[in-house]
C-alpha cells in the first residue's frame, strides 16, 4: 500500500501554500503520499492517534478542508456516504471499488483521452476535468 518513491519535505510543500507546518498538517501530508488510495477522515483521525500526533476530529476536519481550498487535495466520492481524498500531486487515474469487500484501487494504467476527445469534438465543449470510477467485484471475492 505504501508508495516509497515519492520523497520531499512536506513543511517546504506546506509553506509554498502558505501554511504553518504544524505537526498533524505535516503527519497528514506525509499519509497521504504514502498512501495509495483515498482516505476518508476518520482514518487519517485513527492514524494520527496512532502516531500520537495530538488533535482532535475537529482540527483534522479543518486541516482537510484547508488543504482542499489550498489546492492539495482532491474530493473523491465513491457511492458510500463519505468523502475520501488524495493528493492533487497523484497523477490522474480513475478507482475501481468493490461492491462485496470494499476493497479500492487506483486505475491508473489505462487513458480515457481518446473518449474525451471524441465527446469534446462531437459537443462542441472544452471538459477541464472528469471523474471515473468502476465498481464490480475483486479478484478475492471472485474466488
Amino acid at each position: 500500500m505504501v508508495n516509497a518513491k515519492i520523497k520531499h519535505d512536506c513543511k517546504i510543500e506546506l509553506n509554498g501554500v502558505d501554511l504553518r507546518a504544524t505537526p498533524a498538517r505535516v503527519a497528514l501530508m506525509k499519509l497521504l503520499e504514502t498512501t495509495d488510495k483515498p482516505l476518508d477522515v476518520q482514518t487519517m483521525i485513527d492514524y494520527l492517534n496512532q502516531q500520537e500526533v495530538k488533535t482532535d476530529p475537529a482540527t483534522v476536519f479543518r486541516i482537510v478542508n484547508l488543504f482542499k481550498e489550498k489546492g492539495l487535495l482532491n474530493l473523491i466520492q465513491l457511492n458510500e456516504g463519505k468523502f475520501r481524498y488524495e493528493l492533487t500531486s497523484k497523477p490522474h487515474h480513475h478507482h475501481f471499488v468493490c461492491e462485496q469487500c470494499g476493497a479500492i484501487q487506483d486505475i491508473s494504467d489505462f487513458s480515457i483521452k481518446a473518449v474525451e476527445d471524441a465527446i469534446q469534438e462531437k459537443r462542441q465543449i472544452k471538459i477541464k476535468s472528469h471523474s471515473l470510477e468502476f465498481f464490480g467485484m475483486c479478484k478475492n471475492c471472485l474466488k
